[in-house]
């Protein structure tokens, strides 16, 4: 995994839980509707819901739009994890 320069930006702006704009993207780990997992700036990033959809990627610019009913906004220390021993998923899937 790359790691980014120390003081990268990362922002949240959420519009009536349904449409989202998400700026300090590094990378889409996966997605359904249910569920997005993004690498961001500050850690991976777990978005659930019903319904959800990316409507627009932009890595180069780590920006990502998504729509749904937005339920929840889980962040997880990628760091932290490893010191442990513990796989990112696999504290995820306790």
């Amino acid at each position: 995994m790359e790691e980014r320069a120390a003081g990268g930006s990362h922002k949240i702006v959420i519009s009536n839980r349904k449409n989202g704009v998400l700026n300090g993207v590094i990378d889409v780990l996966s997605f359904d509707v249910g569920e997005i997992l993004l690498e961001t700036e500050m850690g991976m990033l777990m978005i659930k819901g019903n319904d959800l959809h990316v409507n627009r990627l932009t890595l180069e610019k780590g920006e990502i739009d998504i729509e749904g009913k937005i339920d929840s906004f889980t962040y997880s220390d990628v760091k932290s994890s490893a010191k442990q021993g513990e796989s990112f998923l696999g504290r995820l899937f306790k």
